[in-house]
């Protein structure tokens, strides 16, 4: 059984207890000629994933959708035939909605179910992509509602992205993502369910894609993977609803990175792949490159040395062509010298060291915001160890230590625990100096 997140947040919404529920289970069941006598320990158990027999779902949407003010079906309160999914893809975008909403409600309750959700793989992990790809589209994505969505809504929301996303490469997605969940819940929720045109409809979903893109970058850098890439699947929906093949790539962008983190390198080639060919013109020479050096870094986990430097040749020519100026809020991340970090770890897979140490120095001299900067810094220090430069890799290192200090990052934290220990191992007589400045960056509590 998997717990019915959308009762729970339904539930919540609508200010009912579990005894409260039954309670009014148990009413309208009279109305029906049933004898019910239902407490609150059989809410719990409808909770934790157990469907109420007979004509009780029915009552149970009845009762919920008389509260609330507006028709509910049994898939809307995660007891439809096929249940409850925490991925919603293949659904009409009024039950998407609601879906999405309920994670979003029950991530900022940190409950368990939601949080330490594990990853999916297989078919699950792969149908949101295909469904993004593929048709039907969708026609007309306006919505009635009691609450009429402006354009002032919209860039409150492009706003908040933009805010969201600086903080996160200032203070780690660790310390962001109680903010921006909590935003997505006050804020972002209730303009989905407002009402407004197809025209302003895609806007406000498109907004809405790139908010919940930022969501899941947090998710991803504080160690919650299954929760992460339900945000960008659900991203990935947005995308589609706003008819912004560019948005979509963008987000498969973040899936790839993922894939990559987990070791899933024939599915981050794959993902690359369809980002490539579904946004055709739409894609950004920066998001290009982006996902041509990814490719590259898988090709090389693969052993795949001349897919590889094929994909390295591609992305260098893709970043070429980027202009300042030219690119969406999205790709901003895209700075002078990420290519050529990404260049360098490939090559550092395929086993060459010189190319790599050229590329991974040519990124540090790069300037890049802190977040960036600390992760090539421990790129270069990497590569200086394993070429024998143990004292130049501890200088390196130290630098790498001050600009984190202060970041609520689990990735970060990730990169420099591993930067540490490879010190340590090096002999080298200013690694102590350097493990203590690595320790005392790794003290922020995360």
């Amino acid at each position: 059984m998997h717990p019915n997140s959308l009762l729970d947040s339904l539930l919540d919404e609508a200010g009912i207890s579990h005894a409260g529920l039954a309670a009014r289970v148990n009413q309208a069941g009279r109305a029906r000629g049933l004898a019910l006598r239902y407490e609150h320990t059989a809410v719990s158990r409808w909770l934790k994933g157990q469907r109420p027999r007979g004509q009780v779902p029915d009552l149970i949407c009845a009762v919920l959708s008389e509260r609330l003010h507006r028709s509910l079906t049994l898939d809307d309160i995660g007891l439809g035939v096929t249940g409850e999914s925490l991925v919603p893809h293949g659904t009409p975008l009024s039950g998407f909605v609601e879906r999405a909403t309920a994670l979003w409600r029950c991530d900022e309750q940190q409950r368990p179910h939601i949080v330490g959700a594990p990853t999916v793989t297989g078919t699950p992990a792969v149908m949101p992509v295909w469904e993004w790809e593929n048709p039907p589209e969708d026609a007309d994505v306006s919505r009635s509602g009691r609450n009429k969505v402006g354009p002032a809504d919209i860039k409150l929301l492009r706003s908040a992205r933009a805010h969201y996303e600086l903080m996160y490469r200032r203070a780690g997605g660790v310390a962001t993502r109680a903010r921006i969940v909590r935003f997505l819940n006050a804020e972002t929720a209730p303009l989905l369910r407002g009402g407004y045109s197809d025209a302003l409809g895609r806007q406000l979903h498109r907004a809405t894609g790139g908010l919940v893109a930022v969501a899941g970058i947090c998710a991803y850098d504080s160690d919650a993977h299954g929760l992460a890439q339900r945000y960008f699947h659900q991203a990935l929906r947005l995308a589609k609803a706003s008819g912004d093949r560019g948005l979509g790539a963008y987000v498969i962008a973040l899936l790839v990175n993922q894939s990559l983190h987990m070791g899933e390198y024939r599915q981050a080639v794959a993902f690359a792949e369809a980002a490539l060919r579904t946004a055709g013109r739409q894609i950004t020479p920066a998001l290009a490159a982006d996902l041509y050096a990814m490719q590259a870094k898988s090709y090389a986990h693969l052993g795949d040395g001349s897919g590889a430097l094929g994909c390295i040749r591609r992305a260098e020519t893709e970043a070429e062509r980027i202009r300042p100026g030219h690119e969406p809020d999205e790709t901003g991340y895209v700075q002078p010298g990420l290519v050529n970090v990404q260049v360098a770890e490939a090559l550092l897979s395929l086993g060459d060291l010189a190319a790599a140490r050229a590329h991974a120095a040519a990124a540090v001299d790069t300037p890049a915001h802190d977040r960036g900067r600390v992760h090539r810094l421990a790129m270069l220090s990497h590569i200086e160890l394993r070429q024998g430069e143990a004292d130049r890799a501890a200088r390196t290192a130290a630098e790498m230590a001050e600009r984190a200090r202060g970041m609520e990052s689990q990735r970060l934290r990730d990169r420099l625990r591993a930067v540490q220990e490879q010190l340590v191992a090096s002999g080298s007589t200013d690694a102590e100096e350097t493990a203590e400045l690595i320790e005392g960056a790794l003290r922020v509590p995360l």
